[in-house]
């Protein structure tokens, strides 16, 4: 059995790792930490775990921690995950950040956006990006996995397929994405009380969003050029789901139908990216509660743009869900175990 610590286990994705691990036939969780709720069960903390985990949420200890267990996600806010993985490579175990700490193939980014020094640029280095479909062979073995962000899931994902083909142009992307509020975290924030979000929907993070320079690092590299984008990220008033909708203008005259086609050849052996039908569009409330992509495509002849739509649970796919695929991967497991389920209907 792969023993696996969850540092930072009282937050929703840390929350969501628990639950998905708890079924896991390969693992036992061994470590759960929270400087919030330390000394509380788990169970007792996130009642929907009763009678699946009796852990207690302990104090963090990077190099106890790391002498207890094979693997170590850290569901941390950014600039805090660089101790755990010092710790990790010390003692020669595996680390699965779903923070931004090792997402940057250049520091000198992450510290622009971030407003932190990075402590580890050589750690940086060696991470892989964990999106499946596209570093699978990069991460088998890896040591450091940096999860990729929610909102970059979803964009890249619709994106890169036809960037690589050559049917869209890197210039003038524009990324219209929406999300439910489990996005903004379990703390205390006003844009996440009732009454604020409630019959209401706002963007937040205009131009200055920090996952702008995820998503184009990731697009320059499927493009071969540097590609830069406008990216304006709104919140819904609902708990799950990310919803993407992104216009790139075409390079060839193509119709909807080659358009997805693109997509079936690029995703033909994925297991968890699901490309719909001509004229049926992504729903958030498809992929609730599962590790699966929605994908859907419209070619606007008349404007000369292609119009893509893409469909994750944040919590799944746009994080804990990827984060045990990518631990899958990384331990030489089928990619899908523990994670065979549809979504969560109605």
């Amino acid at each position: 059995m792969i023993k696996a610590g969850i540092v930072g286990a009282s937050g929703y994705t840390g929350a969501e790792l628990v639950r998905l691990l708890t079924l896991h036939p390969e693992v036992e969780l061994a470590v759960l930490t929270s400087r919030s709720y330390e000394g509380k069960e788990m169970a007792a903390v996130f009642p929907h775990l009763t009678g699946f985990t009796d852990r207690v949420l302990t104090a963090f200890d990077a190099d106890g921690l790391a002498a207890e267990c094979d693997v170590i996600f850290t569901a941390l806010p950014h600039g805090h995950a660089v101790p755990v993985a010092e710790a990790v490579i010390r003692q020669g175990k595996k680390l699965v950040d779903l923070g931004a700490d090792f997402r940057f193939r250049e520091t000198g980014v992450y510290e622009s956006w971030y407003k932190v020094e990075h402590g580890a640029p050589e750690l940086a280095e060696e991470a892989v990006y964990g999106l499946p479909e596209l570093y699978r062979a990069q991460l088998k073995g890896v040591r450091i996995v940096a999860n990729p962000g929610c909102y970059p899931t979803a964009s890249l994902l619709s994106l890169v397929p036809l960037l690589r083909s050559g049917c869209i142009a890197p210039e003038g992307i524009i990324i219209d994405a929406k999300s439910g509020v489990s996005g903004a975290g379990r703390r205390l924030d006003l844009r996440a009380h009732y009454a604020e979000v409630n019959e209401n929907v706002q963007a937040y993070g205009v131009a200055v969003h920090r996952h702008i320079p995820e998503i184009e690092q990731e697009l320059s590299v499927a493009a071969g050029r540097e590609v830069r984008i406008s990216f304006t990220p709104h919140l819904v008033p609902q708990t799950r789901g990310i919803l993407t909708t992104v216009y790139a203008s075409l390079k060839t005259r193509l119709s909807t139908a080659e358009l997805l086609e693109v997509y079936r050849d690029f995703y033909r052996d994925e297991p968890f990216v699901r490309v719909l039908p001509e004229g049926v569009f992504p729903r958030t409330k498809s992929v609730t509660g599962s590790n699966f992509v929605h994908l859907g495509a419209v070619a606007d002849l008349r404007t000369g743009r292609a119009v893509l739509l893409a469909a994750i649970d944040n919590l799944v796919k746009g994080a804990s869900g990827q984060a045990v695929q990518n631990m899958n991967i990384v331990f030489g497991l089928p990619e899908t175990t523990g994670l065979e389920y549809p979504g969560i209907y109605p």
